[in-house]
């Protein structure tokens, strides 16, 4: 084996378990926000603020076990996208660039947007300088924040589903991946656009966002899948 031969194998492997460690951190993103989504599903009933404050004062460690999940989804997040400019970039920096400017977009509002859950606590926690609140303002108030981050969740849908459009395009456009996972990865985008869109001008109607969802899962989850398996498909000879 010659030395160029030796190069291109270092850099096969190197790109290889780049993309693996991709998919290690899409993997940790998926079950940390399932188990989010979870922890809210179980103690959060909208329209019902009573039972709700009910229900994250007597689990309230499993409210902040959620809300930390919730941290840690949105941190492995941008890392994911910060490892797959890596992979990349070498097939077109600047389009790899934009979808990490995409990822950026995304983590910040969710990241801001994760206080209005905290608030739920702040307001429960039995402050003295909330005796001025009654109960049932209390509860409300809780709901009002609550309320908030599930649509502040959806605001950030927008650069959720923006950064796999340039993704999508790269892995349609590279050698590494099968031009089909590029094809549904850029289809998964219009797939969370969807449900923002519907959330917002068409509420009560969430079977519009259904087929969205849909895709935006099948997308998202053969990306991840391909990542943690198989890593990148570059010839060695490259």
């Amino acid at each position: 084996m010659n030395s160029n031969e030796k190069t291109a194998k270092v850099a096969y492997t190197s790109q290889r378990k780049t993309a693996k460690l991709a998919g290690l951190l899409y993997l940790i993103t998926a079950i940390t926000g399932i188990f989010g989504q979870y922890v809210r599903s179980t103690l959060i009933v909208y329209g019902d603020a009573t039972t709700t404050a009910s229900n994250i004062m007597a689990s309230e460690s499993l409210f902040r076990i959620g809300f930390m999940s919730d941290l840690t989804m949105i941190t492995c997040f941008f890392l994911v996208a910060c490892v797959l400019y890596l992979v990349l970039k070498p097939v077109n920096k600047d389009i790899a660039l934009l979808f990490v400017l995409f990822t950026l977009g995304s983590v910040s509002v969710q990241f801001i947007n994760a206080l209005n859950q905290f608030a739920a606590l702040l307001l429960l926690s039995g402050a003295d300088y909330l005796i001025v609140f009654g109960a049932n303002q209390l509860n409300a108030l809780v709901m009002l924040f609550l309320n908030l981050h599930k649509y502040g969740y959806i605001i950030a849908q927008i650069f959720f589903g923006l950064w796999l459009l340039p993704l999508g395009y790269l892995i349609y456009k590279s050698d590494y991946f099968p031009k089909i996972l590029g094809i549904v990865v850029m289809i998964a985008c219009f797939g969370h656009l969807l449900e923002f869109f519907q959330v917002f001008l068409f509420p009560g109607y969430e079977v519009i966002a259904y087929p969205g969802l849909v895709a935006a899962m099948i997308g998202e989850f053969s990306l991840m899948f391909w990542l943690l398996i198989k890593g990148v498909k570059v010839q060695r000879t490259q």
